[in-house]
């Protein structure tokens, strides 16, 4: 029987994800919450319709693998793990203090919930492509999900995975591209083109279906087709927008590693109940 989803709900979840994002980098002076709140609907659908997990046994065998490969967007990964119950929201604040276990990038070693330590670029879809041959060799059903920014595209060890994932028809892996098209040195296109992004994936015999990074309906049904595609690897190039929601930041790339002000964090704050209610 096919999952139903109630909308609402997770547009009110992705609300509630942004505010993290905002209220949590603001509290620690540093981070990442361009390409954290441009992810923000892609990682509400993984983790509150579409991914198999269980909070409170992190290290169920059976569960989906996650690895935010673009690991310095990791407060959007620790607001979905928090208000999905792996710890408390009230943690999120302790962001890369001393001591917690929210550091600048994903440990997972330290924080429950996390699969894959990550922040050097370009190594994710190849840990994913492990995890998608160990659940086949096992003869299990899980699912192996990867998250990439586009400015990570660049690298060629992503191009390396694409190929083995091809070679090994891993069906049961699906990868995100959350296409912003902005990296912190500025505009993708600009830096090193990766357009056209579909065909070549496509060209690397992979399932590549675009989407609206930002409509839970369009995600939903992605990873839908994405589940029922055999015989080949999926990615959804989720079409995004950088610091979707707050409108200062929305498609500047100064807002790449550069946090809000408490007012303007208050600001923000007060647009998304405008924008999002």
């Amino acid at each position: 029987m096919a999952k139903e989803f109630d909308l609402k709900k997770l547009e009110q979840m992705a609300k509630k994800i942004r505010r993290d994002i905002l209220a949590m980098l603001t509290e620690a002076g540093s981070g990442h919450p361009g390409g954290s709140l441009s992810s923000t609907e892609i990682m509400t659908v993984l983790y509150f319709f579409e991914m198999n997990h269980k909070p409170e046994n992190p290290q169920w065998q059976d569960r989906d693998r996650f690895i935010l490969s673009k690991g310095h967007a990791c407060p959007v990964l620790y607001a979905a793990l928090a208000e999905s119950g792996y710890f408390p929201v009230e943690e999120l604040k302790t962001l890369r203090k001393l001591g917690s276990r929210l550091q600048g990038h994903p440990h997972r070693l330290k924080t429950p919930g996390i699969d894959m330590s990550s922040g050097s670029l370009g190594q994710g879809l190849s840990v994913a492509n492990g995890l998608a041959l160990a659940s086949k060799l096992d003869q299990k059903s899980y699912r192996a999900y990867c998250l990439m920014g586009c400015g990570e595209v660049q690298e060629g060890s992503v191009w390396e995975a694409a190929m083995a994932a091809a070679h090994y028809k891993l069906d049961n892996i699906c990868a995100i591209i959350d296409y912003n098209q902005l990296q912190i040195d500025g505009h993708v296109e600009k830096v090193k083109g990766i357009a056209p992004l579909a065909d070549k994936w496509r060209a690397f015999n992979w399932n590549a279906i675009e989407v609206n990074g930002h409509s839970i309906p369009e995600l939903i049904d992605a990873f839908k087709k994405a589940r029922e595609t055999k015989g080949k690897p999926s990615i959804l190039i989720a079409h995004t927008i950088k610091g979707k929601g707050v409108s200062f930041m929305e498609n500047k790339p100064e807002w790449h590693g550069v946090v809000p002000t408490k007012e303007q964090t208050e600001l923000a704050l007060k647009e998304l109940e405008v924008v999002l209610s």
